[in-house]
């Protein structure tokens, strides 16, 4: 089978791989019917990440079972699932508590590259969720959102506690950034501020239920934020960027007894203590235990009350891997979909 393959920064190549095996009887192989390039890629892509070796690439999918281990009992072949960018058992102490990505037993599931034709995907039972049938095509994209980025925005608003009625300011206008903005909708934010500087993403975050858009960044997007706030600061703030600026840009545009739900995988974030203390910003996130809102998520946008698959502006063959890539790095796509 072919997939993605990551040689160096720059140098996606699509080419032949292994085909998958059940290599525990808690394994499931999927045949990937869409996958696509996560903003956290372009870290590696970029070579902020080392890549030390030719590495298969990718962590987001949906598709439908292939075969299944010998003790696999929840998931069965024929079904289309989404699953977690972590496998987990779904059961141990840490999974029960609602934090599947800190899993006892849990794998990175991108470890086997998601960008390919065919994945093995471990702990089946525990990772993989079943929609109830095969979704029509114009649901996949929906469904492969909820796979990493609608869960991980999901999560930025979970773990900064939004409540109805609150005002909410979203820190990054990417995938991420974008389905935040849908979960804090769903959450009853009555004000939600998208920080965005381009008109694409703008329009997006208003579709998807913004109210307002800050396109200042740094001290003058917190200033910004503090202004439309009576000088006080957002109830809660989502950041979904990870690098030193967006969260400080964060924290500073947080009332005082605020939360920060920070999602970004973090590069160079340094937070000073004593400002952090004064300032009375609860701050909690980390990845995203996105098997713990799959079935809900799943269940949104079965019924149509949530579309995330709009983030996908680019729609491309599988085998035009290196093309999604260039075009996100560049900025020209919000997010790459990907179909074999």
């Amino acid at each position: 089978m072919r997939g993605a393959v990551l040689y160096a920064p720059g140098d996606v190549r699509f080419e032949e791989r292994d085909e998958p095996q059940i290599l525990k009887p808690t394994d499931a192989v999927i045949r990937t019917v869409a996958t696509c390039v996560c903003g956290s890629d372009l870290w590696n892509y970029r070579g902020i990440n080392p890549t030390d070796q030719p590495t298969p690439f990718g962590h987001e999918y949906v598709g439908v079972v292939e075969e299944v281990g010998d003790e696999v009992r929840a998931i069965r072949p024929g079904q289309f699932v989404v699953g977690s960018f972590f496998a987990s058992d779904n059961t141990c102490p840490n999974c029960r508590n609602g934090y599947q990505t800190n899993c006892l037993h849990r794998e990175f599931v991108g470890a086997g590259g998601c960008q390919a034709e065919r994945i093995r995907i471990p702990l089946a039972d525990g990772t993989l969720v079943a929609t109830p049938e095969p979704p029509s095509a114009d649901l996949v994209p929906s469904l492969l959102a909820c796979s990493d980025v609608m869960g991980t925005g999901w999560y930025a608003a979970a773990a900064a506690h939004v409540q109805p009625g609150d005002t909410v300011a979203v820190v990054g206008d990417g995938a991420v950034g974008l389905c935040a903005v849908i979960a804090a909708k769903q959450m009853g934010a009555e004000r939600i501020i998208a920080m965005s500087r381009h008109a694409s993403r703008q329009s997006l975050a208003r579709e998807f239920g913004a109210t307002d858009i800050v396109a200042e960044r740094g001290e003058d997007g917190a200033a910004r934020i503090k202004e439309m706030t009576g000088g006080i600061g957002a109830d809660r703030v989502l950041e979904c960027v990870g690098d030193a600026n967006s969260m400080r840009q964060a924290l500073r545009s947080a009332r005082p007894g605020g939360n920060v739900g920070f999602v970004g995988v973090p590069h160079g974030v340094e937070i000073e203590g004593t400002e952090l203390f004064y300032s009375h910003v609860g701050l909690r996130g980390g990845p995203a235990p996105v098997r713990q809102y799959l079935p809900r998520l799943i269940d949104l946008v079965l019924a149509g009350a949530i579309n995330p698959g709009k983030v996908f502006d680019l729609h491309l063959p599988l085998s035009q891997v290196a093309e999604g890539y260039r075009a996100m790095d560049e900025r020209r796509a919000i997010k790459a979909l990907l179909t074999p």
